[in-house]
């Protein structure tokens, strides 16, 4: 039998998984993100937490087919990592530093966010389609395109990032990544707070989220109970949503729509929300189509990690 690993290194933890060949995995765990100036420690960390999982299950490193790696920045084919935000690495060959240390056979490197696109085109949300675009909407807003199984990654390693596509070029506040009226500052779990709360200031007349911590969630749920100021605020935040959306149908025209992440838990409210604005903002004929919410949860990273190795 053989075997693979799939690694999503993430600003806390490193999100592990051994998988079959046949793509069942048979293991799931997590290690805390080691963060120095390169990622030598933190790949001798995984390397230490994969060899246990290979003595512990009496697995050959023979039978071991590679290592599957998400990291959270652009990463370009020939696996350059262009630096990490959250962790502080710049620009490294991270594909040749896990080939030399781990030493378990192929390793292939992607985006965090592009690689969880893939876990769900392969068994996710997007399984039988021919192509899709995932965006995710949680401390920040990431994204990526498949097309026939392969991940869209673009000659700098940024395509699909539609977390910075600008919708509003007259925004005042920078975005992290140093541009301003990005997507992520409105659509982003954070960005939804920050919207909110500007809103309230300005804003007179009672509502339920003064009653409550403002958070992603509670803007939801207080949207979901028919408060005029949540639904307000949400239709804002989906109208530059469906924007982003729109604009990004006519570059890449997928099969589907996948919408991943935390703030995806608001479920159908949400997508009906973001395709009302979508549909009203292209073609006839890219209307019907399909928008649906993410199934893997947080194991979309793992699993897209997997899939770099198992499918074809």
């Amino acid at each position: 039998m053989k075997y693979c690993f799939g690694i999503d290194i993430g600003g806390t933890t490193v999100k592990i998984g051994l998988f079959s060949a046949s793509s069942e995995m048979l293991a799931r765990w997590e290690i805390p993100t080691r963060k120095d100036s390169s990622p030598d420690g933190l790949l001798r960390d995984v390397k230490t937490a994969l060899e246990g999982c290979l003595t512990e299950r009496g697995i050959s490193r023979t039978d071991v087919l590679g290592v599957g790696i998400t990291a959270p920045g652009p990463v370009t084919e020939d696996g350059i990592l262009h630096g990490t935000v959250n962790i502080g690495w710049g620009d490294v060959a991270l594909g040749k530093e896990a080939e030399k240390i781990l030493q378990l056979g192929t390793v292939r490197i992607g985006n965090d966010a592009r690689v969880a696109a893939l876990g769900e085109y392969a068994y996710g949300a997007g399984k039988g389609s021919k192509s899709m675009l995932m965006i995710t909407l949680g401390t920040g807003v990431g994204g990526g395109v498949i097309q026939d199984g392969h991940i869209l990654t673009g000659f700098h390693g940024v395509a699909g990032e539609i977390g910075h596509m600008t919708v509003d070029p007259y925004e005042t506040l920078p975005c992290s990544c140093g541009k301003k009226g990005c997507l992520e500052q409105y659509a982003s779990a954070t960005g939804m707070v920050r919207v909110a709360k500007k809103f309230l200031a300005d804003r007179a007349g009672e509502t339920l989220l003064q009653q409550c911590e403002i958070t992603a969630k509670t803007l939801w749920d207080c949207a979901k109970a028919g408060d005029c100021a949540a639904n307000e605020i949400t239709d804002f935040v989906c109208h530059r949503l469906g924007i982003a959306l729109a604009n990004a149908a006519y570059l890449v025209d997928t099969e589907l729509f996948v919408i991943g992440g935390g703030v995806s838990a608001a479920g159908d409210f949400l997508l009906k929300k973001i395709e009302r604005v979508y549909r009203a903002n292209v073609f006839p004929h890219s209307r019907d189509k399909k928008f649906t919410l993410a199934k893997l949860g947080n194991d979309a990273g793992i699993q897209g990690a997997a899939a770099l190795l198992l499918k074809p």
